[in-house]
């Protein structure tokens, strides 16, 4: 491996790094249910707060209220993969490296 060709990787690393410290920090959302229920996730794919409105509440109905958690979950994770997958294909221009993401 050539100096010229040391030196890509090695500034492609340290902007992984970088993202990896950014994606921990930025946040996604979600909802289900109209908004019943929230989901924030982080870009590393960490869910860090659900909020249920109280009139989703129903104890008739459990499961509905599950499945809106579910719902909301899922589509948060989603979205922080996609997140995560959109900025790691910025620094390394669409190139696949496996053991990243």
């Amino acid at each position: 491996m050539n100096r010229n060709m040391l030196r890509q990787a090695q500034q492609l690393q340290q902007r992984l790094v970088k993202l990896q410290e950014e994606l921990e920090q930025a946040t996604v959302e979600a909802t289900a249910g109209g908004g019943a229920v929230k989901v924030t996730a982080t870009g590393k794919q960490r869910v860090t707060a659900i909020k249920i409105d109280p009139a989703a509440v129903d104890p008739q109905d459990v499961a509905m209220l599950e499945d809106l958690v579910l719902a909301a979950v899922n589509e948060a994770l989603d979205k922080a993969m996609e997140m995560a997958n959109q900025r790691m294909s910025a620094i390394t221009g669409g190139m696949k490296i496996p053991g990243l993401m």
